[in-house]
């Protein structure tokens, strides 16, 4: 789970709430405020994984993406 917060801190993404088990992240971009939400587990599902990356193509390349999820 850091693993996945430390990924997206690079990218300039801050925890801004948890609720529950999920962590709200959020950054402002060129859009205005970004904001990507995750799970607070110490494992990931493969599929919640796959969610999390296409969640954060909405804000970030793939490119920019893939060695972080892929490498």
């Amino acid at each position: 789970m850091q693993d996945i917060l430390d990924i997206f801190n690079q990218f300039g993404f801050e925890i801004i709430s948890q609720k529950g088990s999920h962590i709200k992240l959020r950054r402002l971009g060129e859009t205005g405020k970004e904001t990507l939400t995750i799970p607070n587990h110490k494992q990931l599902d493969l599929g919640t994984g796959r969610g999390i990356y296409r969640q954060a193509t909405k804000y970030l390349s793939e490119s920019d993406l893939y060695n972080h999820f892929h490498g």
